[in-house]
């Protein structure tokens, strides 16, 4: 027996709606699911709370500027990715932020839009799909991708 512990990926993601729309950005260049659309989203560094993570992501990946007031929790996954990877993803929502989102990583999105919460692209990564599709069910907690 390995005397290490078990230990699991953390990632946040930010719902922002807009007029019935949520934005979505088109993965690029990442070695992971290049193509598909998800929502601003990262890794939390060490050291770092799930707010301040999502709040630093919202300002590196789409340039806009969250408050922790606006920025409400919505979902929590805990996800098998189909690399095998373990993860607990954390899922806000934002209907207020500072600025007009824009690509600020074009090595790593190529794409980053407005669409349907109703009418996603279908090269949307199924567990984000989940989410936006269900933000409104009241339902905090998912296992996601164990069956």
């Amino acid at each position: 027996m390995s005397g290490e512990r078990f230990t699991l990926r953390v990632a946040v993601y930010l719902v922002l709606i807009k007029n019935g729309k949520t934005l979505l950005s088109r993965r690029f260049n990442t070695g992971w699911m290049d193509g598909k659309y998800s929502l601003i989203a990262g890794h939390i560094d060490g050291k770092e709370s799930v707010f301040g993570a999502m709040i630093r992501e919202a300002f590196e990946e789409a340039g806009i500027k969250v408050l922790k007031s606006d920025v409400k929790p919505l979902k929590v996954l805990h996800r098998m990715s189909d690399d095998g990877m373990e993860y607990m993803d954390f899922f806000f929502i934002a209907e207020r932020w500072e600025r007009e989102p824009i690509i600020k990583e074009p090595d790593k999105c190529d794409d980053m839009g407005w669409f349907p919460v109703n009418n996603l692209p279908d090269n949307t990564l199924p567990y984000v799909r989940y989410v936006i599709e269900n933000f409104e069910d009241g339902v905090s907690f998912v296992e996601f991708g164990w069956d």
